[in-house]
């Protein structure tokens, strides 16, 4: 994805026993620091529309979890605790107090890991696409599926099946640049890892118990056409966190922020007027 390569510059970062890269959208004194975590089997990439429409006086940080993009794997013992582990350490290193955490998808279920994990971290949180629960066995049964799938019929196949399942039919037929975006992020992944996160998503503990305790101001926001994420799963984050704003974003899928950029933007950035 082009990108304005003078606003928005790619970091690199050790920690621990991997190397991670992120995109560095910096502010001088920024009122607040975003950070966004991408889903499954995306990278970083996925949120430049978001990068660039921060204001100047907010610093934005978008990162690419272990074994995707080009951060490396490690040890390769993938689970949504060590994702949320590897970000509490990135954010030391880069020594951050505070940060509004942006995550959809499995991004999101790494944010709601961390702020279990280290709520002081944590100014906001915006969680897209994403819930609480624990997978069922009905939804492990269908990740054990597609490793089978992956390992069978490779990447290329698996790309073209769960493009179909996370875009909008709006999406599948006008935004052509957000398909060849995440069909050549999930490409760029390689099987194991793949097969890897996809364990780690079905094993994920369950965060529902803990959204009682979140403080801080969340903005729920969920694609009207979402497949993936249901109204029932959204509605149990906005119902239970104390301090919830639901948002549904129409004819969108599981990815608004690249389906529907702008009114993404809108809705991110008026919930960063929120925050103290």
């Amino acid at each position: 994805m082009e990108y304005n390569k003078s606003l928005i510059k790619r970091k690199r970062i050790r920690i621990g026993d991997i190397s991670i890269s992120y995109l560095l959208k910096d502010a001088d004194l920024p009122a607040h620091t975003v950070v966004f975590v991408h889903g499954f089997p995306f990278n970083k990439n996925m949120w430049i529309p978001q990068l660039e429409s921060l204001p100047s006086t907010v610093r934005g940080i978008a990162v690419d979890v272990r074994g995707h993009g080009n951060s490396t794997a490690g040890h390769s013992f993938f689970s949504i605790d060590v994702f949320a582990k590897d970000l509490l350490v990135f954010l030391r290193k880069l020594a951050i107090p505070k940060v509004v955490l942006c995550g959809v998808s499995m991004g999101g279920y790494i944010a709601l890991r961390a702020h279990e994990i280290q709520p002081e971290a944590f100014a906001g949180l915006l969680l897209s696409d994403t819930n609480s629960l624990a997978d069922d066995n009905a939804a492990k049964l269908k990740r054990f599926d597609s490793i089978q799938s992956v390992l069978k019929n490779g990447k290329r196949a698996f790309s073209i099946g769960f493009v179909n399942n996370v875009f909008s039919q709006k999406s599948l037929g006008e935004n052509q640049p957000a398909i060849d975006l995440i069909k050549s992020s999930i490409r760029r992944n390689t099987e194991s890892n793949i097969c890897a996160t996809l364990l780690a998503l079905a094993a994920r503990t369950d965060t529902t118990d803990s959204l009682k305790t979140i403080a801080v101001p969340t903005l729920v926001i969920r694609g009207a056409e979402d497949r993936l994420t249901t109204k029932a799963q959204s509605d149990i984050l906005a119902s239970n966190i104390p301090d919830a704003t639901y948002v549904e974003i129409p004819e969108c899928g599981h990815l608004p922020n690249l389906e529907d950029a702008t009114r993404f933007n809108v809705e991110l950035i008026e919930f960063l007027d929120r925050i103290q």
